[in-house]
């Protein structure tokens, strides 16, 4: 069974009900023209029998007001924030902050939470960008019970949007950037591959997880994989690689997307005595201030967040302006950044 919305009455809907033009059922609910009495109450009852809710973002963007967009994600602060400054969500907000503002868009950022709740009835918005958004998200479910357009940066898990049809998105091809990853450290020697990744059902953690199952069975490896907390943080990526170096001694790898988990699994493998890249190599996705100031540097991926960014806020603006044809857009293809971690062995 489908779970889209019903079609929503349009003002054209209004006026044939009413018997009148668009132009008056606008005057009308708008206070504005000579509409008598009559007619008005007649538009309105119209409107009220249809359920017809006029479309605010149109009208602003008509009218040339300033819309309100706020940028938020329900990863915890211990993933989000500490040392990297909010990273991946503080990369983002730069670029997408200039390109609304290019479109008379004013950005919001909502930090991080420890929870990942973030307060959404304290804002006064007309639009929203969340970030790779998990299965049952409480942020994504609110903005979605206000009818309110949204657009997630990174494929929302099959079920984010709580039984609501699934918002518009910006692919960032999570799987594809799990696959370059682990085929980079099997080139670089690595054959006994861990992964770390957090619990929580986002769809890039899915699709992360059956890149990784894919190329254990490829490879002819079994499979050693550890989920975590992500309000655990760089602790909980410490902790599930000492537990996993000491149960498969040969680890000589780990790929960890999340870059706090990453920092953590550095710490673990210089705890139990081997040395990065010789004994055990890592490799992190976001290519952030967390695998930049790393010891040694993590190898990482470029996910090209500016164009991402933008691909995104122009998706957004076209559903904001009533334009709700495209559902999801190509992000571009990752590239990835070699660093110390990975170097090749001798």
């Amino acid at each position: 069974m489908s779970t889209d919305p019903l079609p929503r009455a349009n003002i054209k809907d209004v006026a044939r009900e009413a018997g009148v033009s668009p132009t008056t059922v606008s005057h009308a609910l708008n206070a504005r023209g000579q509409v008598d009495a009559e007619t008005r109450a007649r538009v309105e009852r119209a409107a009220l029998k249809l359920g017809y809710r006029p479309n605010r973002n149109a009208q602003r963007l008509r009218t040339g007001e300033a819309h309100m967009i706020v940028l938020l994600s329900s990863m915890p602060f211990a993933v989000a924030g500490g040392p990297s400054r909010l990273g991946f969500m503080m990369e983002v907000a730069a670029v997408a902050a200039a390109a609304a503002l290019d479109r008379s868009l004013a950005l919001v950022l909502a930090p991080p939470m420890e929870t990942g709740r973030v307060p959404m009835e304290l804002l006064d918005v007309d639009g929203a960008l969340v970030i790779e958004p998990s299965a049952g998200d409480p942020n994504l479910d609110y903005l979605l019970r206000r009818g309110l357009p949204v657009v997630t940066i990174g494929k929302p898990a099959e079920d984010a949007a709580g039984g609501a049809a699934m918002p518009p998105y910006v692919d960032i091809h999570s799987g594809q950037t799990t696959r370059l990853l682990l085929d980079h450290l099997h080139a670089q020697g690595a054959r006994q591959v861990a992964m770390i990744l957090g619990s929580a059902q986002r769809n890039s953690y899915l699709e992360g997880r059956a890149a990784y199952l894919d190329f254990a069975e490829a490879h002819g490896q079994a499979p050693l994989l550890s989920l975590v907390d992500e309000v655990k943080g760089e602790n909980g990526g410490r902790e599930a690689a000492l537990a996993m170096l000491a149960a498969e001694p040969g680890i000589d790898a780990f790929c960890v997307p999340v870059d706090a988990f990453a920092t953590g699994a550095v710490a673990a493998i210089l705890e139990s005595g081997r040395r990065i890249p010789d004994d055990v190599m890592v490799a992190t996705r976001y290519d952030g201030v967390r695998a930049r100031t790393s010891v040694p540097p993590l190898t990482a991926v470029d996910l090209h967040l500016e164009e991402v960014s933008q691909q995104a806020i122009a998706l957004l603006f076209d559903h904001l302006r009533g334009d709700t044809a495209t559902r999801r857009v190509d992000g571009p293809a990752a590239q990835l950044v070699p660093r110390l971690s990975s170097a090749r062995r001798s």
